[in-house]
């Protein structure tokens, strides 16, 4: 189906979860009959897949535009991201919850994915870090993305984050200054300080 159709298909998933949504809602939203939705996908679990993998495109498309438009490695990682922001905070969405329950297989799958494409994404900037001099050349640079995007995911969901300790936008900068502090080396440290002052 068409960009539009998933847009709108995808607000209707956030808005009503994952399980509580029908085909025959989703029919009847867009004036069609149901048999004509089942000859696009052959059940709701064929368009979860296809709503997940869409939605994922747009945040990975989003994230490489700014790795394309930030030259400075080190600079992207502290950009405030609303596309990676939204989907950090969807992971608590009914639609999320409802996922989990009811779809669990296609939950993993999509997360997988989103981790792995995520990973691709920080690993092309931990190369131009490290060309620039930012970033140290001696950590794995897969396990330290892969455990970024771990933390980055847990506020939701981990029982040792207390969450009236730290707010949402709290927790993300700590992460990050936690990583960038892991993988930098004394220049990228001094670039790091040298941005905060200035962004203050």
């Amino acid at each position: 189906m068409d960009k539009n159709f998933l847009e709108k298909v995808v607000m209707l998933f956030i808005e009503n979860g994952a399980k509580t949504l029908t085909m025959d809602d989703i029919a009847k939203e867009f004036g069609m009959s149901k048999k004509t939705l089942y000859q696009h996908y052959k059940n709701k679990e064929a368009l979860l897949e296809d709503v997940l993998a869409f939605k994922l495109n747009d945040v990975i498309e989003q994230l490489n535009m700014l790795d394309d438009t930030v030259e400075n490695a080190v600079e992207r990682m502290f950009c405030r991201d609303q596309q990676i922001e939204e989907a950090v905070k969807s992971n608590k969405s009914l639609f999320i919850r409802q996922l989990v329950r009811y779809y669990p297989a296609i939950f993993n799958k999509h997360i997988s994915e989103f981790s792995d494409r995520f990973t691709d994404v920080l690993l092309r900037n931990i190369k131009k870090g490290r060309e620039q001099g930012y970033y140290r050349t001696d950590f794995n640079e897969t396990a330290y993305a892969q455990l970024f995007f771990s933390l980055i995911m847990s506020y939701d969901n981990s029982p040792f984050i207390d969450n009236e300790i730290f707010d949402r936008n709290q927790f993300h900068e700590e992460v990050v200054l936690f990583y960038m502090n892991a993988i930098t080396t004394e220049e990228g440290k001094k670039y790091i300080k040298q941005y905060n002052k200035l962004n203050k």
